[in-house]
């Protein structure tokens, strides 16, 4: 006579020893790894580290679950090309990044953490580019994150991952056919980097745009001059000197109003 044996697990839902098995799981005690995480306990990180070489993906069953409920989606979902996702571009470019990892792709925007119209704004316009919540966090005194997490975003987005520093960076051209992506565009950049200057006793104004990049202050430039401004141009500035010209690019771009 041959005997075979089944785990409780793999038993139907209706059968006793299923359902005692089931009742029994209320009375064990926690699992000696709750609570920790690999950056803080030894043996959880080796865990890790060994499904990493063995390339075991602990999370397969849990994702197409969610799959199925419709939390997220199975395949990169392509962005839509609105003023949004210009203006998100923007500011990326000037406090932003895109970091790499193993399964996924980060992307964090740095502000003041007394900003806090700036970090409003561009959470929401996360949010409603890419369907995710923001985490927000503050590593250092006056300093403030902006962060989400998912797949292929530098492709999706179309800006690259890591240092930026010397890197040629074009204008897309679904941006540069709209005017109004053009000032969603800067309006992100000068949030970033931009500062506005008034000094009424020498009648000195100023609207600045400031970046080591060659490239991104080449974009500047000319996005301005499409829009009918005469900016100047100096080593790491764009800047718009001439009174009516400043008030009217901080109104049109809607400078530091959120």
């Amino acid at each position: 006579m041959a005997f075979y044996f089944t785990t409780p697990n793999l038993l139907p839902k209706t059968d006793k020893k299923y359902k005692k098995w089931l009742k029994s799981l209320k009375k064990r005690p926690p699992s000696w790894s709750k609570g920790y995480t690999k950056l803080d306990h030894p043996s959880v990180a080796k865990i890790s580290e060994t499904f990493k070489n063995k390339k075991i993906d602990n999370f397969k069953a849990w994702r197409l679950q969610m799959v199925k409920k419709g939390k997220f989606h199975s395949y990169p979902k392509k962005l839509k090309r609105t003023k949004e996702l210009a203006e998100l571009m923007g500011v990326i470019l000037g406090d932003g990044n895109i970091y790499k990892f193993s399964r996924t792709e980060g992307l964090t925007i740095v502000s003041n953490a007394k900003n806090i119209g700036f970090v409003n704004r561009y959470a929401g316009i996360i949010y409603g580019v890419f369907s995710k919540k923001s985490a927000i966090s503050k590593p250092a005194k006056g300093c403030i994150r902006i962060k989400i997490y998912q797949k292929y975003l530098s492709a999706r987005i179309g800006i690259p991952c890591g240092n930026r520093g010397n890197l040629k960076i074009e204008i897309p051209n679904w941006i540069l056919k709209s005017k109004k992506n053009i000032i969603s565009y800067l309006r992100g950049l000068y949030e970033a980097e931009g500062s506005f200057c008034v000094h009424k006793p020498t009648y000195t104004y100023k609207f600045l745009f400031s970046n080591k990049n060659e490239s991104l202050l080449n974009n500047v430039y000319v996005c301005l001059k499409i829009l009918g401004f005469h900016p100047h141009r100096s080593r790491y500035q764009i800047q718009i000197s001439k009174k009516t010209e400043v008030y009217k690019i901080k109104d049109l771009i809607k400078f530091r109003q959120y």
